[in-house]
This record gives structure tokens, sequence and C-alpha cells, in this order.
């Protein structure tokens, strides 16, 4: 068996390199693991699902015979993007699960997304699942083995996103999948509202042949901008490799960020619920909070990440959250957990109202401001959390600041964020300001400490 690292059990789910970090009789022990803590909890039933990449069936076989050697039901999915996971567990009232993907990783790479009584885990929960299978002290039930269940949720999930009528107008979508786990199934959503829809790599294939499966990056996204001119299309989404992610392009091609993505979305819900909280998280511009509060909603700045998100929503009572990632979740008429399919739904709804109405046009009432996308700066995980630390003393003698996840440094004309990645040995950063030239300025003030830091702990 591969040995069992601590630095794989991350922040918000389990990641690492197959035939590296995991094989499958590695799988069956953390299996095992999981059924230990989810009895520890009162669990018996769970859920089990898999994205498409070519470990994760074998990878469902073993954590099913891990779990059911605890003595844990398992209805297995095969199968799914995360969302329907998600789904299913809430659907059939069950109270855990574990879906098996890496979600947007490269194709060498899988993972495992825990889900116990209320959402996905986090943090320490997950550090529990660590310290049990590092110990070995499993709940072996030799009288009562577990039962295993197969099920085909898919039918179920479509049903339920389409069952309440069709769109009052036609429009023309492209999807591209990204040959991830969704794309065919929310191809089949649309369709089924009475969209028109060009599919774009639907089909899963877990070598991910086409493009890399994460929509919230331009390259990946040329062959779909390219469908949506051609096509002539109201808009193009772009799936990623788990489905719990979209991307969004408006009729010209132009990618709509996460942080404008929800403030479409916020405009939508705020005109039926005054007043609803709503949550961004720190990489979002500051016109998102401004427009969120100028249309009558309570805005609420929070931690990135999707386990976090979903736990702040559940403790404000939100009605919608978003990441700039392009993890959406609707607690409005839904269940509040992240789902590209669903947000898919949702905005061409908003569209369908009024088709003539071009997507980019939806906020051109928002101030001009010049931001960069997400920045990825390569830093290796021994060091990255001790180089916020450092971050966060530097520049609180200096600035404003707001340290809610990282430190995000506040300028009377723009901002600066660095934090932390939970999923991969980088730093991110993200800058918006007025203009090109105070931009550049607040990247060297930010940027030049930062790079020294780097060097100085590497």
């Amino acid at each position: 068996m591969k040995p069992i690292k601590k630095e794989i059990f991350r922040a918000y789910d389990i990641r690492g390199i197959v035939d590296v970090d995991f094989d499958p009789e590695w799988v069956e022990t953390f299996g095992k693991a999981c059924g230990t803590y989810f009895r520890k909890q009162g669990i018996r039933r769970v859920a089990v699902g898999h994205d498409c990449r070519h470990s994760s069936p074998i990878y469902q076989q073993s954590i099913i015979k891990g779990l059911t050697q605890t003595g844990v039901d398992v209805i297995f999915l095969n199968m799914v993007a995360t969302p329907l996971f998600y789904f299913a567990v809430k659907f059939l009232n069950l109270q855990g699960g574990v879906m098996i993907t890496a979600s947007h990783n490269p194709k060498d790479f899988n993972g495992f997304k825990i889900w116990a009584h209320e959402s996905t885990i986090h943090t320490d929960e997950i550090l529990k699942i660590y310290e049990i299978m590092k110990s070995g002290d499993f709940l072996i039930s030799e009288k009562l083995q577990g039962l295993a269940t197969e099920m085909d949720i898919v039918p179920a999930y479509i049903n339920h996103l389409t069952s309440d009528g069709k769109l009052p107008h036609p429009i023309k979508v492209v999807v591209d999948g990204g040959n991830g786990a969704a794309g065919e199934v929310c191809a089949e959503v649309l369709r089924k509202l009475g969209a028109e829809v060009i599919e774009l790599y639907c089909e899963p294939d877990g070598d991910f042949p086409n493009h890399h499966p994460d929509p919230t990056v331009l390259e990946n996204i040329a062959d779909l901008k390219q469908k949506v001119i051609e096509e002539n299309a109201h808009l193009g989404i772009g799936l990623d490799g788990d489905g719990d992610r979209i991307g969004v392009l408006d009729e010209t091609g132009n990618i709509i960020y996460g942080d404008k993505l929800l403030a479409i979305f916020a405009r939508d819900i705020l005109k039926k619920h005054p007043g609803a909280t709503i949550i961004g998280e720190v990489k979002c511009s500051y016109l998102l909070y401004d427009d969120i509060k100028k249309h009558g909603g309570k805005p609420i700045m929070w931690k990135t990440g999707h386990s976090l998100i979903k736990a702040k929503m559940k403790e404000e009572g939100a009605l919608l959250a978003g990441e700039m990632s392009g993890h959406m979740f609707f607690a409005d008429k839904y269940f509040g957990f992240d789902d590209a399919i669903y947000a898919a739904k949702r905005l061409v709804e908003i569209i369908a109202q009024n088709p003539q109405k071009p997507l980019s046009t939806y906020l051109n009432d928002w101030p001009q401001t010049v931001t960069t996308p997400e920045i990825r700066m390569q830093c290796p995980d021994k060091i990255k959390f001790e180089v916020i630390k450092k971050a966060q003393k530097y520049f609180k003698e200096k600035y404003t600041i707001i340290d809610v996840d990282g430190v995000r440094i506040v300028f009377p004309d723009g901002w600066g964020l660095l934090r932390a990645s939970n999923t991969q040995p980088v730093l991110v950063l993200r800058f918006e300001a007025t203009n090109q030239e105070r931009l550049e300025e607040i990247r060297k003030i930010i940027e030049t400490p930062l790079k020294q830091w780097i060097k100085e702990l590497s």
C-alpha cells in the first residue's frame, strides 16, 4: 500500500497523484477510515460517486469495499458529476458520502470529497479521517457487513431541475463539457428547458483530449469562444472536470468572471427576496459588494473554498454565494451546494426573460476598472502559509487590510489580494484598480516583497 501522507489531506478535500499517493489498497483503507468516521457520527447509509478519470471506477470498488467492512450501507452512483452526488445525498435523505474526483486537476490526479450531515467536511474534520487512517483503528463489523446498492440518479436529477416549466423564450447556448462528467447532463437539462444547445466536448474522457477542464482559464475556452461567435449564440457555458464550477462567455465571446456572474444572479434573487444575504469571497471585486448593497442585499466577504462557503451560508442563512473560480451556490429554490448545471439553468432562465438584451450589457452600469484574472505564483506547500503570515504582518503596518483569508490590501483606488491555495503548491493573487498604471503600481507594492520572502524561505 502507498504511504499515508498528511499533506494530501487538504483544507476541503483529499487530493493526490494516482499510483504515487494512491493505489486501490490505499483507497480501501481510506474507505475503512471514512466508514469509521461515519459510524462515530451516527451515519450508516452513504452515497459514493466518481468522475470520469480512468482510476475512478477502480477506486469506487475499493472504497465501497472499505466502507461496507465497517457496516456502512452504500448507494453507489457510478460516473456522475459532483453536484449529482450532492443531489443524491439530499434527495435520498442520506447523511454522508464520498465523491471520487480531482475536479479540474490534471488527468494523473484523483481525490475525494467527503459529505457528513449537512455538507462537505473541511479542515479539522478532514484531519480526523487522516488520524483514523494513520492509527488503523477501524470499526470493522465482522457480523454485519454493509450492503452496496447501485442506483442511477441522473433521471431524478434531470426531472428535479426541469420540473418548474419551460423557458419563456427560446435561446441558443453552447455547452463545453471539457470532456468531464457533467457535459452530457447539462446539455440535456438545458434542452428539456427549451434551449437550443450546441455541444462541444461533452463526451466524458479521462484523458481530457481537447483542453484542460478548467473553464476559468482563457486558453481552455478558446474553442468555446469561437463556437459562440460562429453560432451567434446568446451565451457559452464551460464546465470543469466534475461539474461544480461554471465558466460563462457572453454573446461576444468575452468571459464573465465569477464576481460579475454572482452580481447577475444576486440582482435576480434580490428582486424576489429584498434584504437577502449574499456571500462572495476575498478574490471578488469591491464592485460586487457595492452592487449587492445597492440592490438591497446584505453582502458578506468570506474565505475561498467550497466547503467553507457552504458552512458560512448555513450559518448566515444566505440565499446565494459564489466564488471567482465559478463555484455558484443557490439556497434559493435549491439545496445550497455548488452546482454548475443548476447555475447554467438559472442563467439561461434569466436571459430567456428578455433574449433581445445581450448578456454583455447586464452590468453596463458598473464603473470601469482594470482587473487581473487569478494569478498563480509557484510556492512550495511547506512555506506558503508562512509567507502569508509574513505578508499579513508587513502590510498591516503600512495599509488597511482584510485578513479573513490571506491578506487583501485595500487602497483608495484599488486592492490586491494574496492568499495560499488549499489545493496546489501556489499563492493566489488578484488585483483591481481604477486604471492600468495604478494596477501595475499596486502589483509592484505587493509582488516585490512577496518574491523576496519566497526566495528567503525556500
